[in-house]
């Protein structure tokens, strides 16, 4: 798996062993797959500008993901690219805070939620929130991390 990780908001740097940290986190929702993967930490600045370019909402999120079609074209020998992941320091720190959860839990919570994006998974409806919600409980139990849907 070919996992391109940037990191542009200092504030990021605070974290301990972030770059291992999603790596982990990719490879529990795809242990063998080869493919390609970008990944972005940022600041809730950029993703505000991000979410209003492609998604029409100028505030700040979590996370956001990016798809790429798998109908697109890939050189033999190439790692099929699966799109870009963006996450915001600040709201991820705020909600980890406000839900009393380990900050680490909360961004590997959220990295695997942008993955199973980029695999297909959604949320549009109880059903899809539903397949969605089990998949990442089953994989963050994996990891040895609780239910993140738990109160």
């Amino acid at each position: 798996m070919n996992l391109d990780i940037s990191i542009d908001d200092r504030e990021w740097r605070v974290v301990p062993n972030l770059r291992k940290l999603a790596r982990t986190a990719v490879l529990a929702v795809l242990p063998d797959d080869d493919v390609a993967i970008g990944l972005l930490f940022t600041s809730d600045a950029r993703i505000a500008e991000i979410n209003g370019q492609w998604r029409g909402k100028a505030s700040p999120t979590n996370v956001l993901s990016f798809p790429v079609s798998a109908a697109t074209p890939v050189p033999e020998g190439e790692p099929r690219p699966l799109g870009d992941i963006v996450m915001a320091y600040g709201v991820i720190s705020r909600e980890a805070l406000a839900q009393k959860k380990p900050f680490a839990h909360h961004v590997t919570h959220l990295i695997v939620h942008g993955v199973l994006h980029l695999l297909g998974y959604d949320h549009e409806n109880d059903d899809e929130a539903g397949a969605m919600e089990a998949r990442e409980i089953m994989i963050l139990a994996e990891l040895g991390m609780e239910n993140p849907y738990a109160s």
